[in-house]
């Protein structure tokens, strides 16, 4: 597992991660965080963790665009769990759940993908994710900011 990455938040709402020793987006935060990069975000001034804060802002912007994940009802059923004797059980069990679900998603990715093995399908969809590989990496090349000029 890589080393934890260290991310300063500035006052001017600034991410810079010292790691890489770069600004950053909320968006490269949410990538590390789908590629399981470890990180922790502290406040410059305080040297306050904001973690916290900050993957919920992440969460904040995936729900205000496009189909939102957590219905009205679903949200009024987390405020009622807050500050009640059973908030610590609640939290287990949502961490339990989404754990089990990401273990169920990952076994079926890899039965599906070992059903489709040495098929046709299966050349199609590795040519396809090379393909992407590519066009991704040529796209970040070609919105990197010239060092020349």
């Amino acid at each position: 597992m890589p080393a934890e990455r260290l991310i300063k938040k500035y006052p001017n709402r600034r991410l810079y991660d010292t790691t890489e020793s770069r600004y950053i987006t909320l968006d490269e935060v949410r990538e590390m965080v789908l590629n399981e990069i470890p990180f922790r975000v502290v406040d410059r001034q305080s040297d306050e963790d904001i973690t916290r804060n900050i993957l919920l802002q992440i969460i904040m912007e995936q729900e205000s665009g496009g189909e939102p994940l957590f219905s009205a009802d679903v949200l009024s059923r987390f405020i009622r769990n807050y500050g009640e004797a059973a908030q610590s059980g609640f939290a287990e069990y949502l961490d339990t759940s989404l754990r089990f679900f990401s273990e169920q998603q990952k076994a079926l990715h890899d039965q599906v993908g070992k059903a489709l093995e040495g098929t046709p399908m299966d050349y199609w969809v590795k040519l396809g994710e090379q393909n992407m590989k590519l066009w991704q990496d040529m796209l970040s090349a070609s919105t990197k900011p010239d060092k020349n000029g």
